[in-house]
């Protein structure tokens, strides 16, 4: 499957703090940038950062639950390999990242089996990753 890169613009009330957690934290590439928004290169795609004011999902996400859960709504983040996925889970965790769902196997022994996490950035704006040993289940049902 080939695949376009999405665009994908969040908000962002302190765009210092976002980029830097952006860049050091997953190590993206930046690309243009002013002072109130940064482009990176999001695993292949194009995320940017804007300035905006705190938004009410960043002070309080609402949640729904799944599989013994409380994912946080709204959220992104990018379907990863296998391995991809256990080496931004061991990144994340030697830097000290705050989980709101610790990486864990989804689903498990069922169709659909996945690997995923939640975690917040500094502005309050909810990611999850995850993966797939097989990756023919992505809209398996």
């Amino acid at each position: 499957m080939s695949l376009q890169p999405f665009h994908l613009a969040i908000p962002v009330y302190d765009v210092a703090l976002a980029r830097g957690f952006y860049r050091d934290v997953f190590g993206l590439e930046e690309g243009r940038s002013d002072e109130k928004w940064v482009d990176f290169n999001f695993f292949g795609h194009q995320l940017v950062i804007h300035y905006h004011p705190k938004t009410p999902s960043q002070q309080q996400a609402e949640t729904n639950p799944v599989d013994g859960h409380d994912v946080p709504v709204p959220h992104f983040g990018v379907v990863l390999t296998w391995e991809q996925w256990h080496q931004l889970a061991e990144r994340l965790k030697q830097q000290g990242t705050q989980f709101v769902i610790e990486p864990y196997i989804r689903f498990k022994g069922q169709v659909g089996e996945q690997a995923t996490m939640f975690f917040l950035d500094p502005c309050g704006n909810a990611l999850e990753f995850k993966a797939f040993k097989d990756f023919s289940q992505l809209f398996a049902k």
